[in-house]
């Protein structure tokens, strides 16, 4: 179980990690505020310095940006940094199927530590590179949930599209290998996929890096372990939706879905 320093009748808590060009913590510690967790910063030297534990945590969420400035590879020095002062943690929360959350660049994070696809699989599967545009791509498009991640559960199956932003240079997911990919395209670990306004899976634009399949999100397994490319820490509330009629805007069904699943984990 998870450190019993924490009460079973706390909120759940949940660690936001950052470091050196980190620059969507603060979205994404108040959007978990908001939906009922106790969000606490967690600079990547206090694990370094053994004064934080993440298993004190329900909930780690690898925020986006551009850690280290992105060099050698998008995500390569985050991933190096946590790979060696708290694998073995996260290792651990993932056995406990504590939900452990990579946004773009903390997407890139965690296929950097062999994270994803598979759970502790050092030889890895997955790399995300250059979009095809080979251009950074920033607006709006939308997403739609595959129904099989114990995370989300129902609430991502009311619409057909979820409206969602999307800022990234390196998305595009590519596979080591064929059977790799056709494996993954046909599992339960695809979370989301790129549709138009409509739900319809589409090429560019709505699918701004060209991965295959329109994948937007995978899962390890478990469905604990998540990468995705878009942002929903920018759409918590509606006025941040171009289409603000909507009644849930997909940041708060997507944060209250995963503080509820890290409340019924405690």
């Amino acid at each position: 179980m998870v450190s019993d320093r924490i009460r079973a009748d706390d909120p759940p808590r949940a660690a936001v990690l950052r470091m050196e060009g980190t620059n969507n913590e603060d979205e994404a510690f108040h959007a978990l505020k908001r939906s009922g967790a106790r969000p606490e910063f967690v600079h990547i030297k206090e694990l370094e310095r053994g004064t934080t534990s993440l298993r004190d945590y329900h909930i780690v969420f690898i925020p986006g940006g551009f850690s280290a400035g992105d060099y050698v590879r998008a995500g390569a020095i985050m991933a190096f940094r946590l790979k060696h002062a708290a694998l073995e943690d996260l290792i651990f929360l993932d056995e406990e199927r504590i939900p452990i959350i990579g946004v773009c660049n903390g997407f890139q994070v965690l296929t950097e530590m062999k994270l994803l696809p598979t759970s502790h699989d050092m030889k890895g599967g997955i790399a995300l590179t250059l979009n095809m545009s080979n251009r950074f791509e920033s607006r709006t498009t939308f997403v739609r949930y595959s129904g099989r991640n114990p995370i989300f559960g129902d609430i991502f199956s009311t619409r057909k599209s979820w409206e969602v932003p999307v800022a990234h240079l390196e998305g595009r997911i590519v596979y080591s290998s064929t059977s790799l990919r056709d494996e993954i395209l046909g599992s339960g670990q695809v979370v989301f996929r790129y549709t138009d306004p409509l739900g319809n899976e589409a090429g560019y634009p709505w699918n701004p890096n060209g991965s295959e399949g329109n994948v937007a999100a995978i899962s390890n397994e478990g469905g604990n372990i998540i990468g995705l490319m878009p942002h929903p820490e920018r759409i918590y509330f509606g006025f941040e939706a171009e289409k603000s009629d909507v009644d849930r805007p997909t940041g708060k069904a997507f944060f209250d879905a995963l503080v509820n699943y890290a409340s019924r984990r405690m």
